[in-house]
C-alpha cells in the first residue's frame, strides 16, 4: 500500500505557473506508475498527466499539452506537476493518484489516491 499527500496548490493569474508536488510512502516508490488528475466544480474527475515507473513515458491530455509538465524523482519518492501559462479553466482540485503497473490514462484503474490540492486560476 501506499500514501499519497500533494501539495503546492494555490492562487495564481492566468499565464502564471505552479509546480505541484505529490509525495508518496509506504511500498516502494519506483514500482507505481503516477497519474494527475483534476476536478473541477460540478465535473467528474479528469485525467491530466500520467508518468511511467522510471520516468521514461508520459503522456497528456490535450487541453494541457506544452503547458504542463510531469516528473519524478524516485530517490525523493515524489512525483512533481510543472504547470505553466495557466488558465482559469485549468480551476481545479488536484489529485494525483498510483498504480502498480504502466501508466494510464484511465483513473478507474488507478489503486491509490492523495487528498487532493485547490488550483485556482484568476482572469
Amino acid at each position: 500500500q501506499v500514501q499519497l499527500v500533494e501539495s503546492g496548490g494555490g492562487l495564481v493569474q492566468a499565464g502564471g505557473s505552479l509546480r505541484l508536488s505529490c509525495a508518496a510512502s509506504g511500498r516502494t516508490f519506483s514500482a507505481y506508475a503516477m497519474g494527475w488528475f483534476r476536478q473541477a466544480p460540478g465535473k467528474e474527475r479528469a485525467f491530466v498527466a500520467t508518468i511511467s515507473r522510471d520516468g521514461g513515458y508520459t503522456y497528456y491530455v490535450n487541453s494541457v499539452r506544452g503547458r504542463f509538465t510531469v516528473s519524478r524523482d524516485n530517490a525523493k519518492n515524489t512525483v512533481y506537476l510543472q504547470m505553466n501559462n495557466l488558465k482559469p479553466e485549468d480551476t481545479a482540485v488536484y489529485y494525483c493518484a498510483a498504480r502498480e503497473a504502466g501508466a494510464r490514462a484511465d483513473a478507474k484503474l488507478y489503486d491509490y489516491w492523495g487528498q487532493g490540492t485547490q488550483v485556482t486560476v484568476s482572469s
